[in-house]
């Protein structure tokens, strides 16, 4: 895998990039999309009172809502994932990335105890479902993960579904192999500069949380080793509202920008159907690094998005022909809640003016 450079010698390598073109955003009066000024002002109070740090609502492209500094980056937590579906939809059309290719044939192995014949089986495309069947140790794994993790070799690859640290930091790991590219330069070239984002600028460190005085850093990314557990780093994203919503608008556009097609269609349509529905009493399920809303008798194309740390979320609802951002600052003490976070989504929804 490509090592990331030195933080000076990145930052000065991508001094050039500030002039690049950025997006310009309109506006629209909530009433003219269909949803209700009184109704957001009530979800503008929730926001302020239950400790959000910002939030973006987009109809038909436009901006309906905006609270607060939607401009300031913050961790995305496991919105990681969903930022890495993009670069893998580019990668597999370019045919640098085949998803069926098995570990094995990929060269891929971890840490002792290193991987059996068994999970070396697994495919490209189980790791991008999390059905991999390979229960590792990774970094950046909380303790509600490895609750739930099953032991080693207890399912095939494709098996089981398990929201799994292993597979998503071995998946930043391949396509780096596949595409010669550190992540970060791969979004920035490939996504942030041609969507015109704002604050993406693509510099990027190297740290290892398990030495003495790691501070996370404040750049756009980090990856983050823990290197007595596994090999490969975990890939951490800084972002703005702002440019998570033009992300967002991206993939309602189908792939689509500005008449370019830079994520293929198809496989948009591939990565957010819902391979394993992990919570049917809400019709949750899980995609190919996206959540995924599992459609009923009225969905005509169903909704996905991905949350991070339980707060942060990034919604695409093509029905709506909505996007959605909420962001919280959890770099520091926070005192965000579960709570706040199910209401602000149910204020969200019952904005709307027929409701």
């Amino acid at each position: 895998m490509k090592t990331a450079l030195p933080l000076l010698l990145v930052l000065i390598s991508f001094n050039f990039t500030v002039a690049q073109s950025k997006y310009k955003f309109s506006y629209a009066e909530p009433e003219s999309k269909g949803y209700s000024s009184n109704k957001l002002e009530i979800l503008k109070d929730h926001l302020k009172q239950s400790g959000s740090s910002s939030m973006l609502i987009l109809v038909d492209g436009d901006i309906i809502f905006e609270w607060e500094t939607t401009s300031k980056k913050h961790l995305v937590h496991s919105i990681r994932k969903a930022l890495l579906n993009s670069l893998y939809g580019i990668a597999i059309e370019r045919k640098q990335i085949d998803t069926l290719t098995s570990l094995k044939e990929l060269g891929i192995n971890d840490l002792d105890p290193k991987l059996s014949d068994k999970e070396l089986e697994a495919k490209v495309s189980d790791l991008l479902k999390s059905r991999s069947g390979i229960y590792h140790n990774a970094a950046a794994v909380n303790n509600a993960m490895l609750k739930d993790r099953p032991d080693r070799e207890t399912y095939k690859p494709g098996e089981h579904y398990y929201y799994n640290n292993w597979d998503f930091n071995t998946l930043g790991a391949i396509l780096e192999q596949q595409t010669g590219e550190s992540i970060y330069t791969l979004f920035l070239n490939e996504i942030a500069k041609p969507l015109g984002m704002h604050d993406y600028l693509g510099n990027y460190v190297v740290i290892d949380l398990e030495l003495e005085d790691t501070e996370r850093p404040k750049t756009d990314g980090y990856y983050q080793y823990e290197r007595s557990l596994s090999k490969f780093p975990a890939y951490h994203f800084r972002m703005s509202a702002r440019d998570l919503a033009l992300y967002g608008q991206l993939y309602l556009n189908y792939g689509n920008w500005n008449g370019k097609q830079i994520i293929p269609k198809e496989w948009i349509d591939t990565s957010t159907k819902p391979y394993s529905i992990y919570n049917p009493k809400y019709g949750s399920a899980y995609g190919m690094l996206w959540r995924v809303r599992v459609p009923n008798e009225k969905t005509i194309k169903n909704s996905f998005y991905h949350t991070g740390l339980g707060v942060h979320m990034l919604g695409i609802y093509p029905d709506n022909n909505m996007v959605m951002v909420h962001r919280v600052d959890t770099e520091g003490d926070f005192k965000y809640n579960e709570g706040d976070f199910y209401k602000m989504l149910g204020l969200l929804f019952n904005s709307r003016d027929d409701k």
